[in-house]
């Protein structure tokens, strides 16, 4: 059995990650969707909201799991027995970003490949500090996030 994770900051979830979770599914027999925790970066959502958020998103998908993560994601993937990490890629700074991630979580465990999935060209636009704006000025989210994570959007824009 392949089992594979998908690590990421998710802040928030957007209709670009599920498109990469829904391909994914597809391909690995079991998946993790990781939340990754950082102390140190403030996030507009907390972890435990993204992972709620993620949760009822992902809910119908019967191989896929949600999970908080604040440790290295290497780590996480060699205690539940996965050897892949899936990581989205929109343009050439992703991937060159990606890239070197690979290479250090290679370095950090050789047994754990990285494969990179580049987005459906639909979501290449979506980035999150925009999608972050576009909530604080009231704008329409509904191309870019699914309704549960707008209406999270439009609570946080709410607030003074």
């Amino acid at each position: 059995m392949v089992k594979a994770v998908f690590p990421g900051s998710f802040d928030p979830p957007t209709y670009g990650h599920l498109n990469i979770v829904e391909r994914a599914r597809g391909i690995f027999e079991e998946l993790y969707v990781v939340v990754a925790v950082n102390r140190e970066k403030s996030g507009l959502f907390s972890p435990e909201e993204r992972l709620s958020l993620l949760q009822e998103l992902l809910a119908p998908y019967k191989n896929v799991s949600v999970h908080l993560c604040d440790s290295l994601i290497v780590n996480f993937a060699r205690e539940h027995g996965c050897r892949i990490l899936v990581r989205g890629v929109r343009s050439v700074p992703d991937f060159s970003y990606e890239f070197d991630l690979s290479i250090m979580n290679k370095g950090l465990d050789p047994g754990i490949e990285t494969i990179l999935m580049p987005t459906d060209p639909k979501y290449f636009v979506l980035r999150s500090s925009a999608i972050k704006e576009v909530a604080f000025y009231r704008g329409d989210l509904s191309s870019m996030v699914p309704p549960n994570v707008a209406e999270a959007l439009k609570r946080k824009a709410a607030r003074p």
